[in-house]
């Protein structure tokens, strides 16, 4: 197989799984840092190289996860607050092995519009992404509970111009994968001049 077509399967076969569907096994701390190593090898103008990590493992997921769900509580009204979603964040990683907090630190480089810094850090999670599936690894890029809340923002300790991009929720699954689809054909999302 060649190059092009290892790194489509890899692509084709890439799926998010939730963290109640890992199954509690760790991921090796030398794998993490080869994920973030591939991370490190976005594509970057002008070398700004924006992506940032912040990784929890053992003690330091659940710690987060008790953390998230507090956020939730003290950033929801009253009279929208549901406990059951706080137990939801608060159990989030019962069964991953790491949880990522992925932002962009923003440089002081005003060439460089913000748009093209949270290009480059998606693409530094892309890579992580493909590794990952690369090496039966699941993972959940998820922006969802407070994630991108100005809290967040806060608990991370982030400038007011960097932006949190997601949070990672990485493991291993037992759980078949799932047949891939898209909804749009590709024809319609191309427009070719010749």
């Amino acid at each position: 197989m060649n190059a092009f077509e290892t790194i489509k399967q890899v692509i084709l076969q890439r799926r998010s799984n939730k963290p109640p569907q890992m199954n509690g096994k760790k991921i090796d701390d030398a794998i993490i840092e080869q994920l973030l190593e591939l991370a490190d090898w976005a594509p970057t103008h002008a070398n700004t190289e924006p992506w940032r990590f912040v990784v929890y493992s053992n003690d330091g997921v659940k710690k987060f996860c008790a953390d998230h769900a507090e956020l939730y509580k003290k950033t929801t009204p009253e009279e929208k607050y549901i406990q059951a979603t706080y137990d939801k964040f608060l159990h989030m990683g019962d069964m991953v092995s790491n949880v990522i907090a992925v932002y962009m630190k923003r440089g002081s480089n005003p060439n460089i519009p913000a748009l093209e810094e949270i290009a480059a850090t998606s693409a530094a999670v892309q890579n992580i992404l493909l590794g990952a599936q690369a090496l039966d690894i699941a993972v959940l890029w998820s922006t969802g509970g407070r994630i991108l809340h100005p809290a967040m923002k806060e608990y991370l300790g982030l400038a007011e111009e960097d932006v949190v991009m997601g949070v990672l929720y990485m493991g291993y699954t037992d759980k078949p994968a799932t047949e891939g689809k898209r909804l749009v054909p590709l024809n319609e999302k191309v427009v070719y001049h010749k």
